[in-house]
């Protein structure tokens, strides 16, 4: 009868705590939604989409606005939004384990990221694109033959280049680094032979002594990443960017940030 018993509480205690967790499980994504304070990872880095402000110490850029009006379609006018500096390699991991809500940071949209991310339609679709000295004389992509190109950690730069040397019949070496300026760094110090990414953020480090080749790789199509168990902040944060679209609003936002295509 003892035995009974215990295998009883145990049972009882099972059920109570699958009872609990499917519970939990379900307000979950409701509690997102009404939350008034919405904390969206960004770049800030990559001038014009997203950078911190030294006078004001606010992130402005492209991105920041995005970001901005879709929380506040989703959440009202009075939502708080509070925006965190992530990088390449960092802003998955940030939005996996909760620290973020959502990312609005250059987020390229790729199959392989859609299984593990809720990613809205694009809002921005640029190129990849190469930088280089001028001093050094490279003319197009093929010029690049043997040489090293600086390229983001976790970004989706080496693969489309590599491709495409493969398909050029070329050699090409690369070095990752953590963050754009770094890369910069390491053209201007000589320890690689060329900067890539997309073409917009290489825009904001252009200065006298560098170009951009004419070549351009692999269409990097920008979306807000959510987490894959909040599907209805998704949803929702996607027909956001849809109504921007048609209202005007998200041409009215790449006007103010010059990356009108």
């Amino acid at each position: 009868m003892r035995y009974k018993r215990i295998v009883s509480s145990l049972l009882a205690a099972g059920l109570l705590a699958a009872v609990t967790l499917t519970g939990c499980g379900a307000p979950d994504e409701e509690t997102v939604l009404s939350k008034d304070v919405v904390k969206v990872g960004c770049k800030n880095d990559v001038p014009n989409f997203g950078l911190m402000n030294i006078d004001t110490r606010e992130f402005e850029g492209f991105e920041i606005d995005v970001a901005r009006e879709v929380c506040r379609r989703i959440y009202g006018d009075d939502v708080k939004v509070e925006f965190e500096a992530v990088t390449a390699k960092t802003r998955g991991p940030l939005l996996e384990t909760g620290e973020l809500d959502m990312v609005a940071a250059t987020f390229t949209i790729t199959d392989e990221r859609k299984e593990t991310y809720n990613f809205t339609q694009p809002y921005y679709t640029d190129h990849v694109k190469l930088m280089v000295k001028k001093s050094a004389g490279f003319t197009d992509f093929k010029s690049m033959d043997g040489k090293t190109i600086g390229v983001s950690q976790s970004a989706t730069t080496e693969q489309s280049l590599q491709e495409a040397a493969d398909e050029a019949g070329i050699s090409l070496k690369f070095s990752g680094y953590s963050s754009y300026p770094e890369i910069k760094a390491a053209l201007d110090s000589g320890r690689v032979d060329c900067f890539s990414v997309d073409g917009s953020i290489l825009s904001g480090y252009l200065n006298d002594s560098l170009i951009l080749l004419p070549d351009e790789f692999a269409p990097q199509e920008y979306g807000i990443a959510i987490a894959k168990r909040n599907n209805k902040l998704a949803a929702k944060a996607d027909e956001a960017i849809s109504e921007m679209k048609q209202d005007g609003e998200l041409e009215k936002l790449m006007e103010r940030w010059g990356l009108t295509q």
